[in-house]
Order: C-alpha cells, then structure tokens, then sequence
C-alpha cells in the first residue's frame, strides 16, 4: 500500500508517500493520524538546519496526553535516513514510537543503526521544508514536556518565528 499526503503549512506546500512495506506500524500509525486531522496547527517545533524537521506535538495538551502513552513497536529499517525520508522519532528505548516524527534534512545514515525506520518520503516541495524556521535549532527539545503541558499557547508566546502545520490530508 502506498499513499500521498499533502502538507499545508505556514511556508508552502510539500507532498509525502508512504510506503507500507517500508515500516508497517510506522505507516499505520501516520495513515490513522493524517485521517484524524492529528498534525493540523501542530508546529515544526525542532528544526535543525542540516539535520532534520521534527513535528508531531499536538498543540491542545489534552490531545497531546492522550497520544502521549499510545506507543507503537518497532519496525525493521529497510530504508537508509537520506534526505527526504520521513521517519518516527522515538527515544533511546524500544517500541517508543508514539505520533512525533522527522523529516530529514541531509543524509542522517547513522540513525538506520539506532532504530529509526523511514517509512515515507517527501515527493514534493522539499524546498519549502528546507525554508521552515530553524533558528531555535535545539532549544525546544528539552522543553518537549512544556509543549506537552502548554501546547501551543506556550509555542506562540515564547517561540513565536515557529511555522506550523495547517492541515495535512490524504491525496492518494
């Protein structure tokens, strides 16, 4: 199975196909949070310039609760973490994969041995993925609980150049 999702954002348009052969779980998950509307006004709350675009933090903290346990298990890396790959983040442990997830901005090969399964890739708009706003670089990972907490109200007042997802839905 092999589907397209258009992202909507704050910058422009930019398209991905998913692959379900690539990480079956992985993609399921994606496919049932396009289909809810989880990622509209969620923002690109990592952007590390040379390195990947993370979002999934949903920005009304109750929703964001309620995802925040629904893990899923690992899938086996059949793909490389090149330029364009979509992939789930997840921490250090196994089966962590919840709703957040990265595009990468370079070649991460390193990260096919920590785990991390692409299961998509960006056919479309790259370009406007590379102008998302990365001038916070790091900072907002370790406030990822805040986020949590606040969700979006807390993103606009302190971190207010962030771009956001506006709608992301299924383009088959």
């Amino acid at each position: 199975m092999r589907f397209k999702v258009r992202f909507v954002t704050t910058k422009g348009e930019f398209v991905v196909e998913a692959t379900r052969a690539l990480a079956p779980r992985g993609v399921d998950r994606f496919y049932r949070l396009v289909q809810i509307r989880f990622f509209d006004g969620a923002a690109f709350f990592r952007v590390v310039k040379g390195f990947v675009v993370q979002f999934g933090m949903r920005g009304n903290p109750q929703v964001a609760a309620a995802w925040s346990t629904k893990t899923i298990k690992s899938d086996p890396v059949r793909e490389s973490n090149r330029r364009g790959y979509l992939t789930h983040a997840k921490s250090s442990g196994p089966d962590t994969r919840s709703t957040q997830m990265f595009i990468n901005l370079t070649n991460n090969l390193p990260l096919d041995q920590q785990g991390f399964a692409p299961f998509a890739t960006v056919v479309s708009g790259m370009e406007v993925v590379d102008q998302l706003y990365g001038g916070y670089g790091e900072e907002l990972t370790a406030k990822q609980p805040t986020i949590q907490q606040q969700g979006n109200l807390f993103l606009r007042r302190e971190y207010p150049r962030l771009d956001y997802i506006k709608s992301a839905s299924i383009v088959r």
